[in-house]
C-alpha cells in the first residue's frame, strides 16, 4: 500500500499524531507527513505512505498559504493563544495604520524562529529549551512573504491571508505585526489552504477516515511533485533505474536542454518510477529517491 493522503488536520492535535493515526487506520509503518503544523493550526497536511515517505523532503520548500487571525494588545510567550500573557495594553489602531503595517512586510526579508518551534539549537530542540524557562539567540532565516491580505478587522482583532516562502513562521510575523504597530500581538487561530499545489477544498478530514475506507482516499504521489519536469525512460531504462543504476544522459530524449542538478520525474509509460538528478560530472541521471521496485509487480 502507498500514495498519497491529503489531511485537513484538526486543531488541538499535532502532525505525529496525525501520521500515528493514519499507521492505525491503514495497517503500516511507513507513513510520514510534510510541513509540520503546530497543535492549534488546522488545514493542508499531504501524508506520504509507504515507499512514497521518500518523497517527504521534496515538498519542504513548497510555498504555503495561510489564513490567520491576530489579535493586537496582547503578547504570549508562545506568540499564539496557547501560550502564557506576558503582556496586555490598550489598541487603538486604525484599518489604514494595520494596512500600511501590513503592507511594509510584503518581499523577502529575515525573521528570527520562535522559541517554541521544532528548530534544533547544539542538537536540543528550540521547544524543549523554552519549556525549562530559557531563552537562546537564534538566527535569522531569508523568507519571503508574496502576499499579504486583510479580510477582516474589527477593533483589536484581524484576519490576513498570507501566500509565503517555505520557513515562515507565521507566529513570528504576528509577533512582528503587533510590534510594528507597538501595541503587540498574538496569533489567535491558523489554518494553512494552501501547499505544494494542493488546496484544503482537497482534503479529507481525519475523522472522516476509517479502517475500512481509509485506502480509498489515497492518490498516487507524482500529484506531489508535478512541478518537476517528466522524463520517461524505456521498459530497459526503467528496470535499470528502479534497481537504483544511473541512466546515460546521451541515451535520454529530454524536452529541453537538461541543466546539471536539475531534478526530473521519471515515468515509464503510466508507471511514476521517482526522481532522478542530472549529474553532468557522470553524464549520467542519477537517483534521487525512487516509489517503485520491479518487486512491487510480484
Amino acid at each position: 500500500m502507498q500514495g498519497l493522503l491529503l489531511i485537513n488536520k484538526p486543531e488541538g492535535l499535532t502532525s505525529f499524531g496525525v501520521v500515528a493515526k493514519i499507521k492505525w487506520l491503514l495497517h503500516t509503518k511507513r507513513v510520514g507527513h510534510t510541513g509540520t503544523l503546530d497543535p492549534m493550526a488546522t488545514g493542508v497536511l499531504p501524508v506520504f505512505v509507504g515507499r512514497d515517505t521518500v518523497l517527504c523532503g521534496h515538498l519542504l520548500d513548497a510555498d504555503k498559504e495561510y489564513i490567520a487571525g491576530i489579535k493586537l494588545g496582547v503578547t504570549t510567550d508562545t506568540l499564539d493563544k496557547t501560550g502564557t500573557v506576558l503582556s496586555e495594553s490598550e489598541v487603538k489602531v486604525s484599518k489604514e495604520e494595520l494596512l500600511k503595517a501590513l503592507n511594509s512586510f510584503l518581499g523577502k526579508q529575515m525573521q528570527v524562529p520562535p522559541m517554541y518551534s521544532a528548530i534544533k539549537k547544539n542538537g536540543v530542540r528550540l521547544y524543549d529549551l523554552a519549556r525549562q524557562g530559557k531563552e537562546v539567540e537564534r538566527e535569522a532565516r531569508e523568507i519571503e512573504i508574496f502576499e499579504i491580505e486583510l479580510l477582516d478587522f474589527s477593533a483589536s482583532e484581524f484576519k490576513i491571508r498570507v501566500l509565503c516562502s517555505k520557513g515562515t513562521y507565521i507566529r513570528s510575523l504576528a509577533d512582528d505585526i503587533g510590534k510594528k504597530l507597538g501595541t503587540g500581538a498574538t496569533l489567535t487561530e491558523l489554518t494553512r489552504t494552501k501547499t505544494a499545489g494542493f488546496k484544503l477544498a482537497e482534503c479529507v478530514d481525519l475523522d472522516t477516515l476509517t479502517p475500512e475506507n481509509a485506502a480509498s482516499f489515497l492518490i498516487s504521489s507524482e500529484n506531489a511533485v508535478l512541478s518537476y519536469p517528466l522524463l520517461t525512460v524505456s521498459e530497459k531504462q526503467s528496470v535499470r533505474f528502479s534497481n537504483g543504476g544511473e541512466l546515460s544522459l546521451e541515451r535520454l530524449h529530454f524536452a529541453s536542454e537538461p541543466k546539471n542538478g536539475e531534478i526530473y520525474r521519471i515515468k515509464c509509460k503510466d508507471k511514476f518510477l521517482g526522481l532522478g538528478e542530472v549529474d553532468f560530472n557522470k553524464s549520467a541521471l542519477k537517483v534521487k529517491c525512487l516509489t517503485y521496485h520491479p518487486s512491487d509487480d510480484m
